[in-house]
């Protein structure tokens, strides 16, 4: 039987396991399984992937999208760019398992958020500076949208704090993307720390997140009218280009 899976630390949030079990029965699938490595150490990858022999592909989430490139023999042009995997395909020959990164989180993103653009979107702020950030960053510069990064540690040029973003900086930044963690379940009290109190009915607030559903950044910026849209699409989409990666590769 063929196996698929996902390795993270810790994986409670994740939706993969039952997306994928029910593909499987959906589709009449009956040689493949997909299971959760939730492993504490990237270093235990490599023998993992050896142990289990059946084990055709993977898809990563946090905290390894950007350490398990150091693990992987061969990497996509996109995961190049990027600087982030969120799916390795394992083939064999002979002993030795060979890994290829991709990345499908840029792509799942830009597709679920295009319908939702509108003329005055074309400044995002990015909450985040991680895997899924770096993913989203690509996506925008497709689609032509500047960005500005904010985070917890500012970096002068480079990076705002979340106390820099005055009116100002939220009335030119009307699409607001939250790569970060803050919010995921069990933390599901916890929000970015912005100024929700300057957004308009004009943002679009987008949150990675899909569990919960709907997160505290996205229940407050819908209090102040702004447009919402949480991760659930972008996941499914990023979940079908794996499988076509792992069974067309």
């Amino acid at each position: 039987m063929t196996l698929y899976g996902l390795i993270g630390f810790p994986l409670y949030h994740s939706y993969s396991q039952d997306y994928f079990r029910h593909k499987l029965e959906r589709e009449g699938i009956t040689d493949a399984a997909y299971r959760l490595f939730p492993i504490e150490n990237l270093a235990m990858l490599p023998e993992m992937v050896r142990a289990y022999t059946n084990l055709k592909g993977l898809n990563v989430t946090i905290p390894y999208k950007e350490a398990v490139i150091k693990y992987t023999h061969q990497l996509s042009e996109h995961a190049r760019n990027i600087g982030a995997v969120n799916v390795l395909h394992i083939s064999r020959s002979g002993e030795q398992p060979k890994l290829t990164g991709f990345n499908t989180d840029w792509i799942a993103f830009s597709e679920s958020l295009q319908p939702l653009l509108k003329e005055h979107h074309q400044h995002a702020l990015v909450l985040g500076t991680g895997g899924a950030a770096r993913a989203v960053i690509y996506a925008l510069i497709k689609l032509g949208i500047s960005y500005q990064v904010v985070s917890r540690q500012p970096y002068a040029g480079k990076h705002l704090g979340y106390g820099e973003l005055n009116r100002q900086i939220m009335r030119k930044h009307r699409l607001i993307i939250n790569a970060t963690p803050v919010g995921m379940h069990p933390e599901e009290e916890e929000a970015p720390a912005l100024p929700y109190e300057m957004l308009t009915p004009d943002h679009l607030c987008y949150d990675l997140i899909y569990n919960p559903a709907l997160t505290a950044f996205l229940k407050t910026a819908r209090r102040y009218g702004a447009d919402t849209k949480n991760g659930l699409e972008m996941f499914k989409r990023q979940a079908e280009e794996s499988w076509k990666i792992w069974n067309e590769t």
